[in-house]
C-alpha cells in the first residue's frame, strides 16, 4: 500500500498556545471555549451539523515529532506500547476529540471542552451520536488504577521534538 495524503478542511483555535499545561482529554477541559475555522470551500458541508450538541473533531498533532512503539504516558510511570496509549507522537499523528457544539456562525463553529493545541490542522468533522459512539466496556487495561489522574494531569511537553 503506498503513501495515503490528507488535505486540512479548516483550523482549530484554542487558549493553548503551545502542548504543555493542555488536558490530556475533553472530559479534563470542561468549559474551555475554542472554535473551529473550516475552509470556505467546505461551507456547506456544515449543513444541518448545528443540530448536534457534540461532534467529533479528527485532527493532526502537527507538533509531534517521530515517535516511538513503546512511550510512557501522561497517567503512568511505565512504558506501554503506543496503540496502548493515546499519547500525540504516533506513526500516523491523529487525534481526535469529542466537543460540545455551541453554535455556527457562517463557516466557524464554536465550541467548549477544548483538549487541542492553538492553529491545529483539522482533516474531519462528524456528529457524536450516542446511539453509535457509547460502548459498555468491560476493561480499560492500564488506565483501570490510574484513571483517576484524568481531571489532574496535563501536557507536559514530552512529546515534542
Amino acid at each position: 500500500m503506498g503513501e495515503i495524503k490528507y488535505k486540512p478542511i479548516g483550523v482549530i483555535y484554542s487558549p493553548f498556545k503551545e502542548p504543555k499545561g493542555v488536558p490530556i482529554q475533553p472530559q479534563a477541559a470542561k468549559g474551555i471555549k475554542g472554535k473551529v475555522e473550516v475552509f470556505s470551500e467546505y461551507k456547506e458541508a456544515l449543513k444541518d451539523l448545528g443540530g448536534f450538541s457534540h461532534i467529533i473533531l479528527i485532527y493532526h498533532f502537527h507538533l509531534t515529532r517521530g515517535y516511538k512503539l513503546k512511550v510512557k504516558p501522561f497517567m503512568d510511570k511505565k512504558f506501554h506500547g503506543i496503540f496502548a496509549t493515546r499519547a500525540p507522537s504516533r506513526p500516523n499523528p491523529i487525534g481526535i476529540s469529542v466537543v460540545r457544539l455551541l453554535k455556527i456562525r457562517k463557516n466557524i463553529l464554536y465550541i467548549e471542552d477544548v483538549d487541542i493545541v492553538d492553529k491545529t490542522p483539522l482533516l474531519d468533522i462528524k456528529p457524536y451520536v450516542p446511539q453509535f459512539d457509547i460502548k459498555e466496556v468491560e476493561k480499560i487495561g492500564w488506565l483501570k488504577k490510574n484513571i483517576f489522574k484524568l481531571n489532574k494531569t496535563k501536557d507536559d511537553g514530552r512529546f515534542i521534538k
